[in-house]
Order: structure tokens, then sequence, then C-alpha cells
């Protein structure tokens, strides 16, 4: 490729991904980049990236935004956690807390001392294998269903490790609040469409033209255009791979609601007919959504179930946004990267969203090319992005695949397609890996813990055949106040939380 010096950075497409991807290339490599930044006002956003994961507290603190500030900025409330009602069967809940649940021994996971504990309870007792009985040792759970939150550090005496938490949040406030940011950073934003896109003979883009008839040029271009993809599909034709096969999901609506209390400390992912709806609490309103398959439910029927489900007055009409889950083929391609939807999207079941754009950014960072574009950094930069969406795609399968939902036997519906279909062998490999032994491995750079994974798939239905030998060392009698000085900490130490409103009040 063309040994040019990377210094003209033109970013395409605003909202949440661009603003984003410019605060941190403008923090960090300060004036040795010109960032200009393309967007127009008349497209709006489509505003569904309003829960995160955890890993955004980073991405706030690289850029010296104080989370005082950011809760204050963006309406924002805390997040512990996904309560996802109706997956496995309707009317059972399990929550996929942050953090970690009790206590590893050694190389011995806590949920082997859990199993070893439950087996010999259900041997005594002849009682029923108790998954709900897990959750006990979850610091996040207990304080999200007590409605309560606070860092253990600020707890005095305090005998827990930290509390993992993540945050709900507008996401519209939120680009307002990077495009500020960026703004004082000599960011250049130019507002309108574009009309073109020039190639050079290399087949990179030279240049994006407006609709004004304003040409810019520029060494590097990322594409945060959304489901349109300007650059890095209609400019330069990278082909897209359609993951629909296994995650049938190609519709959603989103609505606002007025805000209710109490101001819940979690996301709620309820299943439904032909998909799910999610319910995000903000301070000053509640962001609500379905997602449903269009080959099992229609337009109107979508609509009008996300409505009678609302726990406030909608404050605006439904959206509606159609979506193909997947991914782009390649993310970097020539002198252009995809960043945001425009790289592929996975439904926002566990809030990844926000979090493929931090990552991308942050990958691009690393492999930021300096005098020329290397083939060797494009290819491990795809090699990564192609690893990442593959592992969560299969993290947001297992959800509808470990389903025993009862369904009409002339009626086979979503939920018997996700139950009967084939599913990567990637995931199928882990399942049957728990399924038999109760282990749980975490590849390196893997989003997910084990401690997700092992929440979902007991919330899900999967019951271990057996643990780890060593769970069986420990005497019985130990086993027991091991299992209950844990409890008892998690116990004491959420009593002593303030509420969770006036935890962010008091901010």
């Amino acid at each position: 490729m063309k040994q040019t010096t990377i210094k003209n950075i033109v970013i395409v497409g605003g909202g949440t991904s661009g603003w984003m991807t410019a605060a941190m290339l403008s923090r960090l490599f300060n004036t040795q980049l010109n960032i200009t930044l393309i967007e127009s006002d008349a497209i709006g956003t489509i505003g569904v990236g309003e829960a995160t994961i955890p890993p955004l507290q980073i991405f706030n603190s690289v850029l010296g935004i104080k989370e005082s500030d950011f809760i204050n900025a963006t309406q924002a409330t805390y997040k512990l956690g996904i309560e996802f009602e109706n997956w496995y069967q309707q009317g059972d809940a399990y929550m996929h807390a942050f953090g970690n649940v009790g206590r590893d021994l050694g190389f011995t996971s806590f949920h082997h001392y859990w199993l070893c504990a439950q087996a010999a309870h259900n041997t005594d007792s002849n009682s029923q294998y108790n998954p709900a009985d897990f959750w006990r040792y979850s610091i996040n759970f207990q304080a999200a269903k007590h409605n309560k939150f606070q860092p253990i550090a600020t707890i005095p005496n305090a005998q827990m490790s930290g509390i993992t938490h993540a945050y709900h949040f507008d996401a519209s406030l939120y680009a307002t609040m990077l495009q500020q940011y960026c703004l004082q950073r000599s960011v250049k934003r130019l507002e309108g469409k574009i009309d073109n896109t020039i190639l050079d003979s290399s087949g990179n883009i030279a240049s994006v033209i407006l609709q004004s008839g304003q040409t810019v040029a520029g060494d590097l271009f990322i594409d945060c255009s959304g489901f349109s993809a300007l650059l890095i599909e209609q400019a330069l034709g990278v082909d897209y791979e359609n993951w629909q096969h296994w995650l049938p999901c190609d519709s959603a609506y989103a609505v606002p609601c007025e805000s209710t209390h109490p101001l819940l400390p979690y996301t709620i992912a309820t299943a439904h007919d032909a998909g799910w709806q999610w319910r995000i609490p903000l301070q000053h309103r509640t962001g609500n959504g379905i997602v449903y398959s269009s080959q099992y439910m229609s337009d109107a029927q979508a609509k009008q179930q996300l409505l009678d489900n609302l726990d406030g007055t909608p404050l605006a009409e439904p959206r509606k946004i159609n979506f193909t889950t997947g991914r782009r083929v390649k993310q970097w391609h020539k002198n252009c990267i995809a960043i945001g939807l425009s790289s592929g999207f996975l439904e926002p079941l566990e809030s990844t969203s926000l979090h493929l754009v931090q990552s991308a950014i942050i990958r691009l960072t690393k492999l930021f090319p300096h005098h020329g574009i290397q083939s060797q950094q494009v290819d491990e930069f795809n090699r990564q992005s192609q690893t990442e969406f593959e592992q969560i795609r299969d993290f947001i399968i297992l959800h509808y695949h470990l389903n025993a939902k009862q369904t009409e036997p002339d009626n086979r519906g979503l939920w018997q397609h996700c139950r009967d279909m084939s599913i990567p062998d990637s995931l199928q490999q882990k399942i049957d890996l728990f399924s038999q032994t109760a282990c749980v491995f975490k590849h390196q750079d893997e989003l997910f813990t084990e401690a997700a994974w092992i929440q979902v798939m007991l919330g899900q239905g999967i019951t271990p055949a057996d643990f780890h030998p060593l769970a069986a060392a420990v005497e019985p009698a130990a086993l027991q106040d091991y299992l209950g000085n844990i409890s008892k900490v998690i116990n004491t130490t959420v009593t002593n939380m303030p509420e969770h409103s006036a935890f962010i009040k008091a901010l």
C-alpha cells in the first residue's frame, strides 16, 4: 500500500460510535492527527444503545471523564446485570449478574463447591436441585434485587471485593457530551450528507464529496454511517456474513416511556412468543423496545405488544428498526475501517453494541498505522474482530437454543426453531463440556467471563452431571461454613448499601 504518513482522519457519521471514535483518537494522539467528522442532523440516531456492560468505565476513565459527570450529563443509572424473564420456560427468571459469584478456592471455581453442596443436600433430604440458590452468592444479584447500590470501596469495614457495574444512559446525550469534548480538542465537525466517494487507482478512498459540493480528503476513513455502510459497503463493496439462520430476529420497535419507581439497577429482558422485550430504566425516562422475528410476528402485533407492556405512558411513537444479524466480512479494508453498525449487528440482548464500538476503537489505536497501512495490521485487526463477533454471537445464541418452552404441535414457532437448529461447533463444545463436567474455560480476550457463562447455562436449564473432584475434598461441615460465610457477608454488605436512586441523587 502507499507509504504515506497517516495524519488526516475522516470519520463519516456521528452518533455515539462516531463521537466515541473521535474522542478516543483525539485524546490519545493529541495533535498528531487532524480529525474531521462528517454528520447530518437530519439523519438522527436509532437510539437502542442505552445499556452497557462494565468495560465502558475504562473507556470513560481513559478520556478523563469523571463518573459523576457522566451520570449527570447522560441521565444515567447504574446497572448490575440483566434479568431474563421467561427465557427457559414461561414464568421463570434468572439474572446474568456482573462480577464474580461466590469465592474461588485455589484452582477450583466456586460453582464446583456449590454443586457439591447441592448434591450432598439432595442426597440427604431427597429435595430437588435448586439452581436459584446459586444467586445467593452474587453480591450484584442481591444488591440488584434489593434495589441497592454503592461501590464496595466506599462501605466502611466491607469484607467483599468490589461490586461490578455498568450503566443505563441516554445515548444521544452521551454523543452530545462527547461532541463537546471533541470540539474542545480541535476535532472539526462538518454538517452534511455524503453524495459521492472517490477512489484512487489502488482502490483506496481518496475523498468524499458532500451534497454541498465540498470535497473532504483523508488518509484514513472510518465508517460510522450505521446500517447504510456508506463507505465499507457502498463504496468498497465489502460483503456481509448473514447469521439469521442462528438468530432469526430481524425487526425491532423502540419507544421511551415515563420513568417509574423504584429505579431498578438492572435491565430486564422478557421473552415473548416471537422474540423479547427490553426495559432500561434511566433517571428521566425508561427505554423500551421489542425485538422479534417477522417470520413469526407481524409488525402490528409487535408494536401493540410493546405498547401493552409499558410501565408508563409512552413519550413518542414507536420507531421501527430493521436489521440483519451478522458481521462485515472485513471490518478493515483498504484505508477504511467500519465501526459501529456498519461493521455488523448483534441484537442488544447482552448490551454489547457499544462495547463492540469501544473494542474496535481500542483495537484501532493499538494497530494504528504510522507510515502507511501494512497488510499485517489489517489482517490482525480483522482476525480479532471476527473472533470477538463470533464469541458474542455464540453467547446470544445460547439464550435462544437452551429453552424448554411449550409449543403447539402444528406451530413450530421461533423457540422450537431455535431449540432444534444446529448451532456453531464452538458453542456446542462449551455446552457439552459444562453439561458433563461443569467446567467452563474463558478464551484469551473473550468478553464474557466464566461466571457469565455459568449463570446463563444454569438459568437456561443445564444441570451439570458432575463437578470437579477437588470440591469433594472439603469436609461437608467446612463446605457449609464456607458457603454460609459468603452468603452472610453479602447480606450484611447489601443491607448497609443505600437505595439505588438515593445514591444517584447524592451525586
